[in-house]
C-alpha cells in the first residue's frame, strides 16, 4: 500500500456492527480506532488508522462514507458497504483474497474498516504484471493485450499464469468488479496474494473490467467450480445471502447469485463483452 501521509491523530470510536468471529475482524469491529494519517493518490477519503482491542494492536485503513465521492452508475448503498460485502463473499469462496474488513463506526462516521496488508518488499506487483516487446507472452504468462506505451509503439501486458491471480480473477467475475487494478494486488512475505478497493462492484449491470482476462474463454479450473457450487449454495441460505442483503440492493443479491448460476453453468471464465472497455484506466 502506498505510505500515508501524516494528518493530526484524532479520537475513539464506536463498536461496530459485524459479527464475522475471526480474531482480525473482532479486532477491527471494536477496538479503539485512533487515524495517524491519509493515503496519497487515493480518489475518496482513506485514513491509515490503528486499532486496539483487549491487548492487540494493528494497522487498518478506514474509509469514512462521508468521504466518498458520488457515482452515478452506482447509486445505491456505499462503497464501504460493498467492500464489506466483497470481503464476505471472499471469505465464502475460502480462498482468503480480501483482507478482513469491517463496517463500523469512526471518527468520521460511519466507514469501511479494513486490515493493513504489509507487501513483501521484494514482491510486488510488477512480478504479477508486465509489458513485454513481444507478440506473445512467455512460459509463465498470459496475455491480456496490446498496450499504446507511447512514440507510436505498443506492448503486450501480459499477468502471471498464476493460481492466485486465477482465483482472483473467479472473484472479480463474481462480485462484478468494474475496477481490477494492478495497484490492488498485494503480495505478502508468506506467498499469500490480497486484493484491495472493492467499492465499485456488484453492480447489477455486467460491468467486469480488469487486468486479469489471461483465463477469458478457457474452463474454469475443478477447484473454481466447487467453489462456485458452495457459493449458490450459500446465497440460497439463510447465512450468506442474509448478511448481503444488509449490505446490498435485492437486485444486486439477485444479480450476484445469476452470475455465479453463470459462470457454473458456462464452466467457462467470462470474455470481454465488448460494450465498453475491459481493462480499467489507469491500469495501475
Amino acid at each position: 500500500m502506498p505510505a500515508p501521509e501524516r494528518v493530526p491523530e484524532v479520537g475513539l470510536t464506536t463498536a461496530g456492527t459485524s459479527t464475522a468471529p475471526s480474531a482480525d475482524t473482532e479486532l477491527l469491529t471494536h477496538g479503539q480506532l485512533t487515524v495517524s494519517g491519509r493515503v496519497r493518490d487515493a480518489s475518496n477519503a482513506v485514513l491509515y488508522c490503528t486499532v486496539e482491542y483487549e491487548g492487540r494492536q494493528a494497522a487498518c485503513v478506514y474509509k469514512p462514507v462521508a468521504g466518498e465521492r458520488p457515482l452515478w452508475d452506482f447509486p445505491d448503498g456505499t462503497l464501504a458497504q460493498r467492500e464489506v460485502a466483497a470481503y464476505l463473499v471472499s471469505e465464502a469462496t475460502g480462498w482468503g483474497l480480501v483482507p478482513p474488513t469491517v463496517l463500523r463506526d469512526g471518527p468520521y462516521g460511519e466507514g469501511m474498516c479494513q486490515l493493513w496488508i504489509e507487501t513483501a518488499p521484494d514482491a510486488g506487483s510488477d512480478e504479477l504484471l508486465a509489458l513485454v516487446d513481444r507478440e506473445e507472452p512467455g512460459p509463465g504468462w498470459k496475455a491480456v493485450g496490446f498496450a499504446d506505451v507511447g512514440d507510436g509503439r505498443t506492448a503486450l501486458l501480459v499477468h502471471a499464469d498464476d493460481i492466485r491471480l486465477r482465483r482472483l480473477a473467479v472473484l472479480d467475475a463474481v462480485i462484478n468488479n468494474a475496477d481490477r487494478k494492478g495497484g490492488h494486488l498485494l503480495p505478502t512475505a508468506d506467498g499469500h496474494l490480497y486484493a484491495i478497493d472493492h467499492g465499485v462492484t456488484f453492480n447489477a449491470q455486467n460491468k467486469l473490467r480488469t487486468l486479469l482476462w489471461g483465463w477469458a474463454g478457457e474452463a474454469l479450473s475443478d477447484e473454481a467450480r466447487e467453489v462456485l457450487a458452495r457459493l449458490a449454495a450459500g446465497l440460497s441460505a439463510d447465512g450468506l445471502g442474509t448478511r448481503l442483503a444488509e449490505l446490498l440492493t435485492t437486485a444486486e443479491v439477485q444479480a450476484l447469485a445469476g452470475r455465479v448460476d453463470a459462470l457454473l453453468t458456462a464452466g467457462l471464465h467470462p470474455e470481454p463483452s465488448g460494450e465498453w472497455p475491459a481493462i480499467p484506466w489507469p491500469p495501475i
